[in-house]
Parts: C-alpha cells; sequence; structure tokens
C-alpha cells in the first residue's frame, strides 16, 4: 500500500514539473518569435530547443532553475544563425543573438 502512494505522488509530481517546463517553454518560445520580428530576421523551424538547465539567482535573490533554450534564425534566407533564450523561472533573462548579415537590399544610401 504505501509503495502504490509513493508510485502515484512520484507520477503526480513528475506530470506537474513536465506541464510547468512545457509552460516555460511557451514562454520561451513567444518571447523568441516577438524578438526575431523586431528585428526583422525569420525564425526557422518555428523550434526552440533547450539545451541546458542549471540553478541561478532571480533578481530577487532566490535560487530558480536556470534554461538556455537554443533557436536558429535567418536574415537573408539563405543563412542560418543560433541564437539563445535564457529563462530563470518563468521570466525571460536574455535573449541573445550573434550579428547577422542584413540583406543587400535593406541597405540604402
Amino acid at each position: 500500500m504505501p509503495a502504490d502512494i509513493v508510485s502515484i505522488v512520484i507520477l503526480i509530481t513528475s506530470y506537474l514539473y513536465w506541464r510547468h517546463a512545457q509552460q516555460v517553454k511557451e514562454i520561451a518560445f513567444a518571447a523568441t518569435r516577438r524578438q526575431c520580428q523586431l528585428c526583422e530576421v525569420q525564425m526557422l523551424d518555428d523550434y526552440i530547443a533547450l539545451s541546458r538547465c542549471a540553478l541561478a539567482r532571480d533578481k530577487a535573490g532566490k535560487m530558480r532553475l536556470q534554461r538556455r533554450f537554443t533557436f536558429e534564425f535567418s536574415a537573408t534566407g539563405e543563412d542560418r544563425y543560433q541564437g539563445t533564450c535564457v529563462m530563470i523561472g518563468t521570466d525571460v533573462a536574455a535573449i541573445e543573438m550573434p550579428a547577422y548579415r542584413l540583406p543587400d537590399d535593406s541597405i540604402r544610401g
């Protein structure tokens, strides 16, 4: 009987963690997509991938789970660059995009 209760608690806890992780990923995806639109670049594959998890302190000094997601984007349609979105808890801590080449037709003189 106690083993059954422990198994149920583990299953429920695992499900709740997975659901929260999916919510964080959705927030990161929306923020990344918004950043790509602001920078007028194309987010490739409409996908972000979890690349790293660690503990970090948030602005209030509390320990939170820090997740780093990677994504790819293109400025010209012919190139691929890799950016990152850093989440601390459910907050976007940073979206990092390397310098990228602008399309030739966007240069005005």
